[in-house]
């Protein structure tokens, strides 16, 4: 079970409304107020508005390699979504804790900070690093700051273990992603003289039937990773917006689509294939009238995971967890980058499960927080020896 702690900082943690499109600062300084009391030395890399900031935070040792624990304090909102009882406000039902973010991934935080405590008592040899990140749900944008004061550094983390819920089941991979924005812009009219005009959901609507195509062709004979819960690359559509009314020849029309990508296949190939689909619509388009284009670009990127099942940090995540299996996932998470941009080993394993993530009446349960404990608690152990 979740101790006291835990549950207090949790509480505290999801008060914040950190939705993405908002500033976690206030979120940043309660943190850095809490480490502050602690006597842990800390230091915040903002965005270029001074709106957001990544914190990172030391304990132990900081002039030797340490394992970083990682998380992000952005989530996705709650509007459109019916809750049971205040989204922000933690509940406590049948050894579930109801919140916002109370499973990603606020419930991690919760943990590593209510036993920040014990690792100011013991005499780490190995550092432990905080590392809490913003805008991790619209792209893991934020942690990139981050990353990149690591790598200037002399010293680097030895290994990272990003607390996303895996229901504390050690992960080793997951699919890099690109989202993409597409906007068409034809010509508009009376449809009744419909062959006149350049229709732009129309034209979209072929890139649209493009992409499936290429999803589809993946399923049926691309790579696959039986790991994975979705063992093949995707494509999936999820936005289309276009036209005023039936009577109208749209002249505008916009869709986002997307591609979770197997680290062993090459992402930006399925972009540079989509592009020249794109191209080749918009020709036909300028042909219509020279006025019309299609315009596409990437709306977010970040790169796959694929840690060696014999690495050091397997190794020890696997011990930590008390479990030898470990698995691969479909979503994606700041782990890519980690190792991308700053060459640390990284592993996932955090408490609760994805599949509670995002929707209405979110939860984890105590049994996952008090699990992760336990993680943690081991961990501190393993620094101190």
């Amino acid at each position: 079970m979740a101790s006291d702690a835990t549950r207090d900082l949790l509480a505290r943690l999801v008060a914040f409304d950190t939705t993405s499109r908002n500033s976690n600062l206030a979120l940043i300084e309660h943190v850095e107020a809490y480490l502050d009391g602690l006597g842990i030395a800390h230091e915040r890399v903002t965005d270029p508005n001074g709106g957001k900031a990544n914190l990172f935070a030391t304990i132990g040792p900081a002039e030797r390699p340490g394992i970083v624990l990682s998380g992000h304090t952005d989530v996705v909102p709650v509007d459109g979504q019916a809750w049971a009882s205040d989204p922000f406000v933690l509940s406590r039902r049948d050894g579930k804790l109801y919140a916002r973010g109370a499973c990603d991934m606020k419930g991690f935080l919760a943990v590593c900070l209510a036993l920040a405590p014990e690792m100011t008592q013991v005499d780490l040899k190995t550092p432990i690093h905080f590392a809490f990140s913003y805008d991790e749900e619209v792209g893991c944008l934020g942690v990139r700051g981050l990353l990149e004061m690591l790598a200037a550094r002399p010293v680097r983390p030895l290994g990272c273990i990003v607390g996303e819920p895996t229901d504390m089941q050690v992960v080793i991979g997951h699919k890099a992603k690109r989202s993409l924005i597409a906007t068409a812009r034809g010509t508009g009219g009376h449809s009744s003289r419909a062959p006149e005009f350049v229709n732009a959901v129309e034209h979209l609507a072929e890139l649209v039937t493009a992409t499936t195509a290429i999803g589809k062709r993946l399923a049926a004979s691309g790579a696959r990773d039986e790991l994975y819960d979705v063992p093949h690359t995707t494509a999936h559509v999820g936005v289309f917006h276009g036209g005023t009314a039936l009577n109208i020849v749209p002249d505008e029309a916009t869709t986002e689509f997307e591609f979770r990508v197997l680290p062993t296949e090459d992402a930006d190939a399925l972009v540079a294939e989509i592009r020249g689909v794109a191209e080749t619509i918009e020709a036909e388009m300028k042909a219509r009238d020279p006025r019309a284009s299609l315009d596409l670009r990437i709306k977010s990127e970040f790169p796959g995971l694929a840690t060696a099942p014999e690495a050091e940090i397997v190794t020890l995540a696997k011990r930590l967890a008390g479990r030898n299996d470990h698995a691969k996932v479909a979503y994606g998470t700041e782990a890519g980058l980690f190792v991308e941009m700053a060459g640390v080993p990284t592993v996932i394993c955090g408490p609760g499960s994805i599949g509670e993530a995002h929707k209405a009446d979110e939860f984890v349960t105590e049994a996952q927080l008090g699990a992760c404990e336990d993680f943690v608690r081991k961990l501190i152990a393993h620094c101190a020896g």
